[in-house]
């Protein structure tokens, strides 16, 4: 087999472990709780933690990935994500919980920046199928996620084996990406390293990419709790919900290969936004109905997929994408990914589990506002060429 697609395969098994972390980590909120007797309000601060980590890890790993054998310093990562990870079940406090997700949220955050890095060193221009390959495997891996649990749960009625088995995942991943060649850094020409920042389009989109990744992440792992908490569904129907979240999700973003080479990126953006308002408006309408929950979420889930590769497809048409800006992209995915979670957590005690709609509704609305302000703002810095900066992260799924 080309050497080629034996490195892009590895990479897709590690993305498939990040993908199962995320997605077995909302139906485990509950179990977290019980076992640092913590109420969700407190429980939601994991997402604050693991975010500020996931922030941290990417901001560092790049330079890091820069400068040493990109393999090397991945297995490393994988290696410190299994090991942090097999300790969150066994956490009796919630301090000690919030610094092991913290430090899981860096390992992830580095092997987020690693896998989408190295994958364009591996297939240069012809990155774009791999790429959104590589995003599909992480929603494999959050589709499979939940189904875990809810399998775990019936047979030990504890969630302990649902992060050992994770963690035991990691190291034989680990090992197969020791053992292959890195793949050669590529260099960004020097005429695109000082060229000006368009600070208001940077700082627009970056608000897209805050609201959009806390919807994403908001509803994903509070649907589960949602689900139970209504009485919408059993400990084992409440994590196949959210199984079909991510499923849904998964399809989705397979569908986005072939749409998004017939029609243009701010007409997917407003189909896709269409679709989100439409599933969330429908749970709303209908609070009390099992059905609907579940047609919104895989609804919801299809709308989702496409919106984040989307946006850089479009920022890229508008401004000269450079690994500065993608660099802020993730940063603000990050935030999003700490504060709405957190949020809807401190909802779910103050107000009542319905507000995690309502919550996902008005980000989803604000994020169509600001999409509109960023297409109708006009362009104020002259636009490169087109050119892959080889430090670029972007989305953790």
């Amino acid at each position: 087999m080309n050497q080629k697609y034996i490195l892009t395969i590895a990479y897709y098994l590690a993305f498939i472990l990040l993908g199962l972390t995320l997605g077995a980590e909302g139906p485990t909120l509950p179990k977290l709780a019980e076992n640092t007797s913590s109420t969700l309000d407190q429980i939601s601060l994991i997402f604050f933690s693991g975010s500020l980590g996931y922030l941290l890890g990417s901001y560092v790993s790049g330079r890091i990935y820069d400068r040493l054998p990109g393999h090397q310093f991945l297995a490393g990562v994988l290696l410190l994500m299994g090991i942090t990870i097999a300790f969150v079940p066994v956490a009796t406090s919630l301090w000690m919980l919030l610094l092991i997700t913290l430090i899981a949220g860096f390992a992830k955050g580095s092997l987020d920046v690693g896998g989408n890095t190295l994958i364009i060193w591996v297939h240069h221009e012809k990155v774009g199928p791999f790429m959104n390959g590589l995003h599909a495997f992480f929603g494999v891996g959050a589709f499979i996620g939940p189904l875990i649990v809810a399998r775990v749960l019936m047979v030990t009625e504890n969630i302990y084996w649902v992060y050992w088995t994770l963690a035991i995942a990691a190291f034989p991943i680990a090992a197969l990406i020791w053992s292959l060649p890195s793949p050669s850094r590529r260099v960004t020409p020097e005429e695109h390293k000082d060229a000006p920042l368009p600070v208001l389009l940077l700082a627009i989109m970056v608000l897209c990419f805050v609201l959009y990744v806390g919807a994403e992440v908001g509803f994903g792992t509070w649907i589960y709790t949602y689900a139970l908490q209504l009485g919408l569904g059993t400990e084992i129907t409440s994590a196949y919900l959210a199984s079909a979240f991510w499923g849904s999700f998964t399809l989705g973003r397979l569908l986005a290969i072939p749409i998004s080479t017939r029609l243009r990126p701010i007409a997917i953006l407003y189909l896709d936004f269409a679709g989100c308002l439409l599933s969330l408006g429908l749970i709303l309408l209908f609070r009390d109905s099992a059905a609907v929950l579940w047609i919104g979420s895989i609804l919801l889930g299809l709308s989702f997929a496409s919106i984040f590769p989307t946006f850089l497809t479009l920022a890229e048409e508008r401004m000269h994408v450079t690994g500065t800006m993608a660099g802020w992209f993730l940063v603000g995915g990050s935030i999003g990914g700490m504060i709405l979670p957190w949020g809807i957590g401190q909802a779910f005690v103050r107000i009542g589990a319905g507000a995690m709609i309502t919550i996902v509704f008005i980000a989803v609305a604000f994020n169509l506002l600001a999409l509109i302000t960023f297409t109708r703002t006009p362009v104020t810095a002259p636009r490169k060429s087109k050119e892959i900066s080889v430090d670029s992260p972007v989305e953790p799924g």
